[in-house]
């Protein structure tokens, strides 16, 4: 044990204790009231300020589900930066064999961070952003159940990302605190026996995300059962809702699991205890059951989310009704109950009883099957339908796709012989990227191009959408299959260098493999710089929204509860004298209804107008808005 650790693990837990006996303070969760001046729930109290304060204080302090949705929004687009350099600088280093730019321990530190960042950083804080901020304008509710715990959940997670990157910003100065190297599935008896502190702060880091979920999961049950508006019933709540739902129960199953381990794992490395170690009543296989009985739900926590949103979307520009609205609640259901029976596909390879894992193949393959449903409904909703390639439907169709892709090769790795052959080969890392960037992030583009004028009042520029979205679907299908060929080559993933002098595979095609995977990773690049300056000048400077039907959706009587919630903001700030005060500096970007200047003006250049800077050179800038 090493007495440093020790004293940081001490640290750390009397800090989260003062954390905790500081909130403990405040005496009424469910209310916007401060605490000094509340009595208990429901009680007359003698002044109430309504309205939020201004700059910095508004976002540090709010408890509005929309702000804390653009929180979450905003927290998760800078990690996803974060991790796609992280990703770049892996396929970079991947263009040589001999390595092209880092040395082998840094090459394990920015691979353990990518997958953390990108699955716990910005895959479940981009859905909590949606979530928080449409969720309640959708079954018609003033706020979450629970407006602090929203707050406290979010600000737990910048925190929890300073733990986990801080080696970065430690190793330059020589304090003996380095990034960690476990990888992201910290499998023992490595995790365990590394003796660098950093690989503490990392799980005291994770340990916080998952309690930031945690928290978001019971406020999201409490408020979808407690807070729903009368005319909103169990038959009627919308698709995003009901994933939304399934995912925070699945949360509620799972995370507090992994919390449990890595709670054994940390006392392992500073307390000397045994769970983990081989031949001393626990084991390394125990790690593995433990993070995946979590691993594998968390796919399905970080997928369904998005296949709601895609639900939702997909029909508004299909012109049609989602087909077989009920066959996809159920098949959403029933992945969040299958999710919790697949964990030891991931272990075949670690020779466990046969038997368990013929069980454990036929539940894999069965998951397949409500994900199927969800595939062919989407298509089916598109079929003889009225499509409308808008930037939202061109990324809901890119994620089919990918979806289809990397759901195919799930199979094939359910399959215990395939899977002995291709473990642990570039062939796993192509089939989840398949699914993680090529579904859940085609998924959460759509949202934010479809709910780009509900949270900023103002359009985005059309062409820079389209060519996002080809950039990113070119770059995909380039980086992502490139990886499949390499597993089928037989080249192990996590490798720094590649200089096998031909014992796996002929070099120059596993090196060209490679570099074409790196190509297509530039392409990625290139379309995420393109998506950051149209999300942020469109934000600033896009033409105002002055219509609360911006997609069109009456024709097909698609107009629902949130562009309806839009439009009676809109109404308001013109009834208030908005459209005479507003500028680009007035607009409230949350939309919370407290700016009587949000989203208003009779601003000539609205959404669908006659102004080019809309769609830059687009000749289709001045349509009637079906190809936006």
């Amino acid at each position: 044990m090493v007495p440093g650790q020790l004293a940081l693990t001490v640290l750390m837990g009397v800090f989260l204790v003062g954390v905790a006996v500081f909130l403990s303070r405040v005496e009424d969760w469910r209310s916007y009231r401060p605490a000094a001046g509340s009595g208990g729930y429901g009680e007359a109290v003698g002044e109430v300020r309504r309205e939020k304060p201004g700059g910095l204080v508004r976002w540090l302090t709010t408890v509005d589900h929309k702000d804390i949705g653009l929180l979450y929004g905003t927290y998760a687009v800078v990690a996803f930066a974060v991790g796609g350099l992280m990703a770049f600088l892996i396929r970079v280093q991947l263009i040589t064999p001999g390595g092209a730019i880092v040395d082998n321990s840094f090459y394990n530190s920015i691979l353990t961070s990518h997958g953390i960042t990108m699955l716990f950083l910005f895959g479940t804080p981009i859905i909590a952003a949606f979530a928080n901020y449409f969720v309640p304008l959708l079954i018609g509710a003033d706020d979450m159940a629970f407006p602090r715990i929203n707050a406290i959940a979010f600000w737990l997670l910048p925190p929890g990302a300073l733990l986990i990157w801080v080696g970065f910003f430690t190793a330059p100065l020589g304090v003996g605190i380095e990034p960690a190297q476990t990888s992201w599935t910290m499998y023992t008896p490595l995790s365990a026996e590394q003796p660098n502190p950093g690989v503490d702060l990392m799980l005291l880091g994770l340990h916080l995300t998952g309690v930031s979920a945690t928290m978001g999961a019971i406020n999201f049950i409490a408020t979808i059962f407690t807070e729903r508006d009368e005319s909103v019933t169990w038959a009627n709540l919308d698709i995003f809702s009901w994933t939304i739902l399934t995912q925070s129960a699945l949360i509620l199953f799972a995370f507090p699991l992994l919390g449990s381990a890595i709670v054994m794992l940390l006392l392992d490395r500073n307390l000397a205890t045994t769970f983990y170690a081989v031949g001393e009543g626990g084991g390394p296989i125990l790690w593995q059951h433990l993070f995946w009985f979590f691993g594998h739900p968390e796919v399905y926590i970080l997928v369904l989310p998005p296949m709601g949103l895609v639900s939702y979307i997909l029909p508004k520009f299909a012109g049609r009704k989602l087909f077989g609205f009920k066959f996809i609640v159920y098949s959403t259901l029933a992945i969040g109950v299958l999710s919790f029976g697949v964990w030891a596909h991931h272990m075949f390879t670690t020779g466990i009883d046969p038997r368990l894992r013929a069980s454990f193949m036929a539940v894999s393959l069965a998951i397949a099957i409500p994900s199927a449903v969800k595939t062919f409904n989407w298509i089916t909703t598109m079929w003889n339908g009225r499509i409308r390639l808008t930037t939202p439907m061109l990324f809901c169709i890119g994620f089919v796709s990918n979806f289809i892709l990397g759901g195919v090769t799930g199979v094939f790795l359910a399959s215990i012989p395939v899977d002995q052959v291709l473990h642990d080969t570039y062939y796993v890392v192509g089939h989840f990227h398949y699914i993680v960037m090529g579904a859940i992030g085609f998924a959460v583009f759509a949202g934010i191009y479809y709910w780009f004028p509900v949270f900023t009042g103002r359009m985005y520029q059309r062409t820079l959408g389209k060519a996002h979205f080809w950039l990113s679907m070119v770059g995909t299908n380039i980086t992502f299959f490139a990886m499949l060929f390499l597993g089928y080559l037989g080249m192990p993933r996590r490798y720094a260098t590649y200089q096998f002098n031909e014992a796996i595979a002929p070099l120059d095609l596993v090196t060209l493999s490679h570099q074409a995977a790196s190509i297509g990773a530039v392409l990625l690049l290139v379309g995420q710089v393109v998506f950051v300056w149209n999300l942020v000048n469109s934000w600033l400077e896009g033409p105002r929204v002055e219509d609360g039907d911006p997609w069109d959706l009456r024709e097909t009587g698609q107009h629902d509860r949130e562009f309806a919630w839009h439009e009676r903001r809109i109404e308001t700030a013109i009834t208030d004298g908005g459209s005479d005060q507003s500028s680009a500096g007035d607009l409230d970007p949350a939309g919370s209804g407290d700016d009587p200047n949000a989203a208003g003006g009779d601003d000539p250049t609205a959404a669908g107008g006659d102004d080019s800077n809309a769609t830059g050179d687009d000749p289709d800038a001045a349509d009637d808005g079906r190809d936006q």
